[in-house]
């Protein structure tokens, strides 16, 4: 990717790392100018994230992320 090419924009719901936030996790549901719009996976606010600093998560990051949130869920009787 060079400068002069924008990244090409993620499908919704494709879940993130971006290191530009602490290595945050969230899933991609748009994009605002330049940057793309990434929510938390447990809800809360989008936040706004530099696509040179986002990579998609690999298999196992993501298989344990959802094991994460499944637990979370589940403790606070969700299903």
């Amino acid at each position: 990717m060079t400068r002069h090419e924008p990244p090409q924009v993620p499908p919704s719901g494709t879940l993130f790392r971006d290191s530009g936030h602490g290595g945050r996790v969230g899933e991609s549901c748009g994009v605002a100018g330049p940057y793309w719009s990434l929510r938390p996976l447990g809800g809360g606010v989008e936040w706004e994230a530099e696509p040179e600093w986002v990579r998609a998560l690999t298999p196992a990051e993501r298989l344990s992320v959802e094991n994460a949130l499944r637990n979370l869920r589940s403790s606070r009787g969700g299903v």
